[in-house]
């Protein structure tokens, strides 16, 4: 039977303890990252919960990733953040539903396809910056609120009992999967170490000293803006920015588990559940989101690899905001920032600091600056723009040196320039150099059938080049030209005189410039 919505494979084996398990440490961990997106947003901690339980649960079921955890998350919550100061959560709401229909357009329109543009040297600075973001992010946890509400490093006891079960947490996580694999080894350490402070009634840093997570089910409600052109010209510039930070945070990091888990997700049908998952969430009180790396590498690394984690994770978080926030609320941080500090060593591609003798300096020069632009900044998008850009423009660079050309003066008199390499913006100039106009004989072919005229840079130095040749009443033979070339200049104004050759036979004598 044909599966229309293909949403489950039912030829893939489930470890439903690992799934379920999975989805509770996912849970977990979701809470006060969630929380913490929302206040830098400006907004009510629920609307990051309601964002987190929406994108997760929509994301699991109709995503291309399985295994993959969105919510609300750092990259939206910075773009968002002015505009909540300026207009309200209201036009919040608006806003990321309209970033869901942008993203849904990306994904019928098969737009997933151009992340294979992001080069590998932007990988490892994207991920390597989502690392020191994700640890540098924990360091707040190490603070507290002083008299004048005013965030301090914590002192004396305070500090030892933080970092004592910080470092305990991380030795559980450490050290657990050397002596079994039964439990994920992040709930099993968030277990632990809640059950000492909570048991011995040790006095430190709860979830619940953060904010509340009591709600109930994310309430439906059409945002209340007026639905004019003066509204969408205010949020649309800032539902393009999310919905395009969205989709790259969501499609690098869709790459990134197709890598860990040797297997390969569809990144078009993740463009278009991540625009359904902002549409539901806008409608449903929630700030909107994508995929979550530090959450999806704690599912990954606990052992899911299948929807359920992330379905299970989402009900369970909605089921801890319902009914079960007074538990929640008394967990300490320190569990919670030891999983995340953990996932930030383990997200860091320390291999990448091993290759720095061995890549070239353009790639290394693209991975740190990457990495510092998301560090810096927070920008993924403008990030990995900068690596796209600056790989590309090396690559222009490279190929521009590689265009040359060989020549050579037949038995019949007629001097032949036999071209090698792309013809393009970069390399006009050096495809210039390469002719001797005034000294060439009457009659001159050029062959390109080693080379490729790529952009309209290229042509119009074809166009010049024949110029000069017919201006100074010389023949010109252009041999090999692809069929739009030809087009092109033919219906160049002064290109009258030149015969377009598809085979012709010389015998040659060769002189390599």
């Amino acid at each position: 039977m044909k599966k229309y919505l293909n949403l489950f494979d039912v030829k893939q084996r489930v470890d439903y303890k690992n799934e379920v398990l999975s989805g509770l440490t996912v849970a977990l961990a979701l809470v006060p990252e969630a929380i913490a997106f929302a206040l830098i947003a400006g907004l009510s901690p629920l609307t990051g919960l309601y964002a987190a339980f929406t994108m997760g649960l929509i994301t699991s079921i109709f995503g291309g990733r399985p295994g993959m955890i969105s919510g609300a998350t750092g990259a939206v919550a910075v773009v968002i953040v002015s505009l909540a100061k300026s207009h309200g959560v209201e036009y919040i709401f608006a806003t990321v539903i309209l970033a869901g229909i942008i993203q849904m357009l990306a994904g019928f329109l098969r737009l997933g396809k151009f992340i294979r543009l992001v080069p590998h040297p932007a990988m490892f600075g994207f991920v390597n910056g989502l690392a020191i973001v994700i640890f540098l992010a924990q360091l707040d946890q190490f603070k507290m609120p002083n008299v004048d509400g005013a965030l301090q490093w914590m002192t004396g006891d305070t500090l030892l009992v933080m970092l004592g079960l910080v470092g305990l947490t991380m030795l559980i996580i450490w050290g657990l999967p050397k002596l079994t694999k039964i439990v994920p080894s992040a709930l099993t350490a968030i277990i632990v170490v809640s059950a000492i402070a909570i048991g011995f009634g040790i006095n430190t840093k709860t979830v619940g000293d953060i904010a509340s997570v009591s709600g109930g089910f994310p309430p439906f409600h059409i945002p209340d803006i007026p639905f004019t052109g003066e509204t969408l010209k205010i949020i649309f510039p800032y539902a393009l920015i999310v919905a395009g930070v969205g989709l790259i945070e969501s499609l690098l990091t869709l790459n990134l588990i197709d890598e860990i888990t040797g297997t390969k997700g569809r990144g078009n049908k993740e463009a278009a559940a991540q625009g359904a998952a902002n549409i539901i969430t806008g409608l449903f009180s929630g700030m909107g989101g994508c995929a979550m790396i530090g959450q999806s590498l704690i599912n990954i690394s606990s052992g899911a690899r299948a929807r359920l984690s992330g379905i299970f994770a989402s009900v369970m978080l909605l089921l801890f905001i319902m009914f079960g926030a007074s538990i929640i609320e008394r967990l300490p941080m320190a569990a919670l920032t030891g999983v995340m500090i953990m996932v930030a060593i383990g997200t860091f591609e320390w291999a990448s600091l091993r290759t720095f003798n061995k890549m070239p300096k353009s790639d290394v020069l693209v991975m740190v600056l990457v990495t510092l632009v998301t560090v810096f900044l927070h920008n993924l998008a403008l990030a990995v723009l900068v690596g796209v850009v600056i790989s590309a423009l090396v690559f222009a660079w490279e190929n521009a040196k590689r265009i040359r050309a060989r020549k050579f003066v037949d038995e019949n008199g007629i001097k032949h320039y036999e071209i090698f390499g792309p013809l393009f913006f970069g390399s006009v100039s050096a495809f210039n150099e390469k002719f001797d106009v005034s000294s060439d004989p009457n009659e001159v072919v050029i062959d390109f059938a080693e080379s490729r005229i790529v952009d309209m840079s290229g042509i119009e130095a074809l166009n010049k080049l024949t110029e000069r040749y017919l201006n100074v009443g010389k023949k010109l033979h252009l041999k090999h030209l692809s069929a739009d070339c030809k087009v092109l200049l033919a219906n160049a104004d002064k290109i009258v005189d030149v015969n377009i050759l598809e085979d012709p036979t010389y015998i040659v004598a060769v002189d390599k410039i």
